[in-house]
């Protein structure tokens, strides 16, 4: 298997290594009637003022490579992945997940992102993945940062055609700056753990790579 940190990968071996990645872990993830009770959705959360207001051309769930280019953005790489799945558990098949954060600098890909110094441009700052059968999604993409006013978090949203099923922030576990986040405690306090992710070290990496599981639990309609 080529190692991602490895400017001489190939765009097409980094796909490759993509898609393996997720399907080696589709054994883990929840099937239908797993669950006897119903789960519990995942809090809402702001959308915030800098969803891309003009999407990049490369769109794909690696944000860490864009297109072609060789040299990685700067940060910490992790491997960002879930669950999609209804409050009775079923996996959510072709459901959009979409994700954008900031840089290792805390600059969004904005026209008006005031960041803390120069936007990188070798970070996708969004991406998109399509959930198949088992719900599942992944994100190859940095460890979130924090910036001014703000705790670490990475923004997602999810949708099954034209319907936004939730818009959401997912958080750093244990994070000190958490606890003064005024967006983070808009939600009730018995549900923020559903928000948190505990970052761990990446079974096997050699560069020093991330693992962050984020399960994400919906309604069926807008509505739900």
């Amino acid at each position: 298997m080529n190692d991602l940190s490895d400017p001489s990968c190939s765009d097409c071996q980094r796909r490759r290594f993509l898609r393996n990645a997720m399907l080696g872990s589709a054994a883990l993830f929840t099937t239908s009637g797993a669950f006897a009770e119903a789960l519990t959705k995942t809090p809402a959360q702001a959308e915030g003022p800098f969803y891309p207001d003009k999407l990049p051309l490369d769109t794909d769930n690696d944000l860490i490579l864009i297109n072609d280019k060789i040299t990685p953005a700067v940060g910490e790489i992790t491997h960002f992945h879930g669950t999609v799945r209804d409050i009775k558990g079923n996996p959510v098949r072709n459901a959009v997940v979409e994700i954008w954060e900031a840089d290792s600098e805390g600059n969004y890909i904005h026209t008006k992102s005031r960041g803390n110094g120069k936007l990188d441009g070798n970070f996708q700052g969004y991406g998109r993945f399509l959930t198949g059968m088992t719900g599942e999604y992944y994100f190859r993409t940095i460890k979130p940062v924090p910036y001014t006013r703000r705790t670490p978090h990475i923004h997602l949203a999810v949708s099954v055609g034209e319907k936004n099923l939730l818009t959401t922030q997912a958080y750093i576990k244990g994070y000190k700056q958490n606890e003064d986040d005024f967006l983070l405690n808009k939600a009730p306090k018995d549900l923020q753990h559903l928000l948190m992710v505990d970052y761990q070290p990446l079974p096997g990496s050699k560069t020093g790579e991330l693992s962050g599981k984020f399960d994400i639990v919906i309604g069926l309609t807008p509505e739900d």
